[in-house]
């Protein structure tokens, strides 16, 4: 099926980049970089979970796009562990480091949402939730290279970390519409 093999190469795209956005968020001290790395990875579960459910009864769908919608939620507990840390240690973070970083999430999730477009209403809430992560995971990469251009204007912290209050409410109204969509399935 068309559909299962670009959500698989989703998946596994999505993992790669996370090894690379976790390892430049660690070395640039960027904590909206680090929730992103977490988003990657929880993109790559998601989609992975996604290619086995397609073909699924409508229950077991119904279901599995009640977890992707609670699964939609963890990046933004990332981000309140390393906004925490941040707080208590501050650490400007390397603006030019998380914008490079933030430029090349930024062209894998657009690509990763091109893949999915045409068919996010396939299967009620499941191609829904790829779509809707990665359209979000591209908003926020944009928000992060702002903020990292902010962060060299300004040494402050702050940018990094509005930035990751942003991309939790964002992650936050994607887990609403796949819950919603879930609901009128059944």
């Amino acid at each position: 099926m068309v559909v299962r093999r670009k959500v698989l190469s989703i998946a596994l795209i999505n993992a790669v980049y996370f090894v690379v956005e976790f390892y430049f968020g660690r070395k640039f001290n960027s904590v909206s970089l680090i929730s992103d790395s977490v988003d990657f990875l929880e993109d790559a579960s998601i989609n992975l979970l996604i290619a086995f459910a397609i073909g699924w009864s409508l229950r077991k769908r119904i279901v599995t796009s009640y977890i992707l919608a609670g699964l939609l939620l963890i990046p933004g507990i990332a981000f309140l562990w390393n906004a925490i840390d941040q707080i208590l240690t501050p650490e400007i973070p390397d603006g030019t480091g998380m914008g490079i970083v933030a430029l090349g999430a930024l062209l894998v999730n657009l690509f990763c949402a091109y893949l999915i477009w045409d068919h996010k209403h396939h299967d009620g809430g499941l191609v829904k939730a790829a779509y809707f992560s990665a359209r979000n995971d591209a908003i926020a990469n944009i928000l992060t290279i702002l903020a990292g251009v902010i962060t060299l204007i300004s040494s402050s912290i702050l940018p990094d970390l509005v930035i990751g209050i942003i991309i939790f409410a964002l992650n936050a109204s994607a887990a609403k519409k796949v819950f919603l969509a879930a609901k009128k399935e059944v």
